[in-house]
């Protein structure tokens, strides 16, 4: 009986590291799992780009080699892009007019989720859902009256046409508006009893705090208002007034697609966006990783 009492503690504390080393292979096992699943992704995303990126700089005679690199490079599909459509001016221009929506459309957001989010008046909730709503209407269904718009307007042909209607949108106005629902009031109260009004509580206490879905926000609003491509291609006449999405197209005409400078095209209208989503991407996270913290 003596025997049995001093064998069991250490027969449990066998059984218990037994148990805590099997709940550690498990854990590196579904580590390394999700690793590698996540690598596997990672390169079924990235290698269209990579892909486009190594076309860019096969020449004409080598532009269907299904190699994983160039038997042989050539920067002639950069020269012909370069020398066929004015792609220094379409970019800028895409700049210009993704920066201005970006910005515009945070503003504006930002005003009306802070006038849904903390004040009431008549018809707010009806308001609202108008709102909410007109995300779901595809901007085709609204094209011709813009255009319409545009037109009498004498806009045609203009960057201001690209974007006046994109000014304000209902994707900023919801996504804001629920962050500012979930905001601590307690924080609000506190400014306004310091005498802060509601202009400065917005752009001195909430906004700060918002960092991190602004700056998604403003990720998703720059890469859709750079990959518009039916609205420029209505509205412009001149390929210096016109946007990348439009100067890439104009490598596929009726006597067939010139591959190699598309790619090299494609790729140059790629490097601007790839660095700011880089930037944006790390504010994204510091703003997570800060809000985790506090």
């Amino acid at each position: 009986m003596t025997t049995d009492v001093t064998l069991s503690p250490a027969l449990s504390g066998i059984a218990r590291n037994r148990s805590r080393r099997r709940s550690q292979s498990t854990s590196r096992l579904n580590t390394a799992t999700g690793h590698a699943v996540m690598v596997l992704l990672s390169i079924f995303c990235l290698f269209p780009v990579y892909w486009m990126i190594i076309s860019s700089f096969r020449p004409a005679n080598a532009i269907f080699e299904t190699t994983l690199w160039p038997t042989s490079a050539s920067l002639e599909n950069y020269t012909y892009a370069l020398n066929a459509i004015p792609i220094g001016a379409m970019l800028v221009n895409t700049l210009v007019v993704s920066a201005v929506v970006t910005v515009a459309q945070l503003f504006t957001g930002l005003l009306a989720a802070y006038a849904f989010a903390r004040w009431r008046f008549p018809f707010d909730k009806l308001i609202y859902t108008m709102i909410a709503l007109t995300w779901l209407v595809p901007f085709q269904v609204v094209m011709i009256p813009n255009y319409l718009l545009v037109a009498n307007l004498g806009l045609l042909d203009s960057l201001a046409a690209l974007i006046l209607p994109h000014f304000a949108g209902a994707l900023a106005v919801l996504l804001l508006a629920q962050a500012m629902r979930s905001f601590p009031a307690e924080v609000i109260e506190a400014a306004r009893m310091d005498g802060a009004k509601s202009w400065r509580v917005l752009w001195e206490v909430i906004t700060p705090n918002l960092r991190g879905t602004i700056a998604s926000l403003a990720i998703l609003i720059f890469i859709s208002t750079w990959n518009e491509y039916f609205w420029p291609l209505l509205l412009s006449r001149t390929p210096e007034n016109s946007v990348i999405q439009i100067g890439i197209q104009m490598f596929m005409t009726s006597e067939g697609t010139a591959w190699g400078p598309l790619m090299a095209a494609s790729t140059l209208a790629s490097l601007p966006i790839l660095a700011i989503y880089i930037v944006l991407q790390q504010q994204v996270i510091q703003s997570f990783m800060k809000s985790g913290i506090r």
